[in-house]
């Protein structure tokens, strides 16, 4: 898959987004221009190092991607798809969510046998996490 999004530009827009997220009481969310870029970054991310067409991640209305090993979709809508919104795809993205977590709280919505993110999550790992205890 050809980058769309320069690699130094996606990763300042994603820690951006995990500065807001860490720091979520103190700081603004970012623009939305930047939260898009960070989403379309990590889904570029997910089709480089998963690569197939087996699964389809949808983050509207940011992007989607198909990704993932196994029998190519063609047509019509696919057996696998996964779908969330963009502050969800980029904790999980980020691994501030486990994939198990966002299921369970109807924050993902994955059908087909071949939906489940969770061996190919986190994508990538920026800055440091907020305490939880």
């Amino acid at each position: 898959m050809r980058r769309r999004i320069d690699q130094s530009e996606g990763m300042r827009a994603l820690s951006e987004w995990v500065r807001a997220f860490d720091g979520a009481r103190t700081r603004t969310e970012p623009d939305t221009r930047t939260v898009r870029k960070a989403v379309r970054f990590t889904l570029e991310e997910l089709a480089v190092s998963s690569p197939g067409r087996s699964v389809e991640v949808r983050v509207p209305p940011a992007g989607a991607v198909q990704a993932i090993d196994g029998p190519r979709h063609t047509r019509g809508t696919p057996p696998n798809v996964v779908e969330t919104d963009e502050s969800t795809w980029l904790a999980l993205a980020t691994g501030r969510l486990t994939w198990d977590d966002a299921v369970a709280s109807g924050g993902v919505s994955a059908s087909g046998a071949r939906a489940d993110l969770s061996p190919v999550l986190p994508l990538i790992k920026v800055g440091s996490q907020r305490d939880t205890a």
